[in-house]
């Protein structure tokens, strides 16, 4: 689905990283581990198309993703390790403008369901500048399931995550993968997440 080849970066002459190549298809997880200022952020923006590499080229299915953005951003979603949540709304407001930008037909029975498998049903009605900082990261997670898209990008998903809910988080990517999808994340924590190729900066 997606191709990288010979992706480099360099910032005032300072090499960020050098010749990444990595094919992401169907079933495949990719991890990505590298220290604080390894370029790991910037790797996952230029595959977004969001920064310009100094060199190499990105196709998605088969064509330059530039000439093919349409189709890549129809089939992507991003969870950034910010939150990209509005903060002075409320968790049910929030989602339901998520639902509606990704046109997504998931049911509100599904939507309660997975809020108590992630144990966010009591903050339903609060807003999201009052949740803890894993609680935000958790609501931030719930994207993956409402857009309900084949190619997902994670800058560092299980930041902030208790134990429980990354292994929930990995019960997640498996059934992803074994769905067809496919997964390029950061992290600098160790998973158990069934990984097809590491990639380390």
């Amino acid at each position: 689905m997606l191709l990288l080849q010979n992706i480099s970066l360099k910032r005032s002459n300072i090499e960020i990283f050098n010749d990444i190549n990595l094919s992401l298809s169907k079933g495949k997880i990719i991890s990505l581990k590298g220290k604080n200022g390894s370029g790991k952020t910037s790797l996952i923006k230029i595959m977004l198309n969001l920064l310009e590499p100094t060199f190499g080229t990105i196709y998605w299915k088969g064509k330059n993703i530039k000439k093919n953005l349409y189709s890549f951003y129809d089939q992507v979603t991003y969870v950034p390790d910010k939150t990209t949540s509005l903060k002075n709304l409320t968790v049910e407001e929030n989602i339901k403008i998520w639902k509606k930008i990704s046109l997504s037909d998931i049911g509100n029975s599904q939507i309660t369901n997975i809020l108590k498998t992630l144990k966010l049903e009591n903050y339903i009605y609060k807003k999201v500048n009052s949740l803890s900082l894993g609680e935000t990261k958790k609501l931030e997670l719930l994207r993956l399931i409402i857009e309900n898209r084949k190619f997902w990008i994670l800058d560092e998903p299980f930041t902030n995550l208790d134990t429980e809910s990354i292994n929930i988080m990995e019960q997640t990517f498996d059934d992803h993968r074994k769905n067809d999808g496919c997964i390029f994340f950061s992290t600098h924590q160790r998973t158990e997440i069934g990984i097809t190729d590491e990639i380390i900066l």
